[in-house]
């Protein structure tokens, strides 16, 4: 299985992390939201538990987007979801990614 791309009944993972600020459309037709992400393969609503695996700090994002297109990455988290996961300043984290909800 390729990183950041759960098979079914897989609820969780392990990689890296990249933050982001859209200012158009995301794929979804929304916006950035303060607590959004963009995935490759989940469907959108998805909810996740993204934990930093550095400081343990955690929080929980929608997906509303798809992404991220830089290789070796399996989410990207918007930038109010990356300051409360204390990743702004490296830019990128190795992160625990854990499906908790699914529309």
């Amino acid at each position: 299985m390729r990183p950041g791309l759960p098979s079914a009944g897989y609820a969780a993972w392990t990689g890296k992390a990249s933050y982001y600020n859209l200012k158009s459309k995301t794929a979804s037709g929304g916006r950035v939201g303060h607590m959004t992400a963009a995935h490759r393969t989940l469907p959108f609503g998805s909810k996740l538990r993204v934990t930093n695996l550095a400081n343990h700090r955690s929080v929980v994002v929608t997906v509303n987007d798809r992404g991220p297109f830089v290789g070796g990455r399996i989410i990207d988290v918007s930038q109010g979801a990356a300051h409360a996961l204390g990743m702004v300043k490296s830019g990128v984290a190795r992160v625990r990614v854990e499906r908790i909800a699914s529309l």
